[in-house]
């Protein structure tokens, strides 16, 4: 197993990896702006499938504290957060994040995933989502990734299947989404499952 160590109280460790026209790497403070913009005219666009935002969700004092509990998952291999970008120009499209990551006999972490609306439905995700699991599977050496979505979410749904993700059944009142407590459709991957 690889393990990355950050360089100080924001810094998550330097990593870039790339694919065909996305990168993905840890969010800098020098991301705040590009993100905040992003998230802001992506609201509607997001908001049927994610957690409530707070009023100050798109602040600098909350980006940076972010930050800081990122760099802390990173040095504890807790979790691994990313933003994604378009590989030549490295504007902000996105981001990742592997989190709740267990070890011992279990191996594993939960994959969760967002897109700006300006790039959905570019193939941008599914690029970002692969680096990922290329990075789980082979750098972390995890065993199983785990991921959810609503049951109304088509194209997050299309997505896992398309990598290989198998449903592995309902969870009723998985996550609150949007104020609401929702039901979640269950996907998982194991690592001799992966076709890079």
């Amino acid at each position: 197993m690889m393990r990355f160590l950050g360089g100080g109280a924001l810094a998550s460790p330097s990593l870039r990896l790339e694919g065909d026209r996305i990168a993905i790497r840890p969010p800098t403070v020098r991301d705040w702006s590009a993100w905040a913009e992003l998230r802001a005219i992506s609201r509607d666009f997001l908001t049927p499938w994610e957690p409530a935002w707070p009023a100050d969700g798109l602040s600098h004092g909350t980006f940076t504290r972010r930050l800081r509990r990122q760099a802390s998952e990173w040095r504890d291999d807790l979790g691994y957060a990313f933003v994604t970008c378009e590989k030549d120009s490295d504007r902000l499209v996105g981001g990742l994040a592997l989190g709740n990551v267990r070890r011992g006999v279990a191996q594993m972490a939960t994959l969760g995933y967002w897109i700006g609306q300006p790039y959905a439905r570019r193939g941008y995700t599914r690029v970002a989502v692969r680096l990922a699991l290329d990075f789980a599977f082979d750098h972390l050496d995890l065993h199983r990734i785990e991921a959810s979505c609503l049951p109304t979410n088509q194209a997050s749904r299309g997505l896992l299947q398309s990598l290989g993700f198998t449903c592995e059944g309902l969870a009723r009142g998985y996550l609150r989404i949007n104020g609401a407590w929702k039901d979640h459709l269950l996907f998982a991957l194991l690592k001799e499952d992966w076709q890079k």
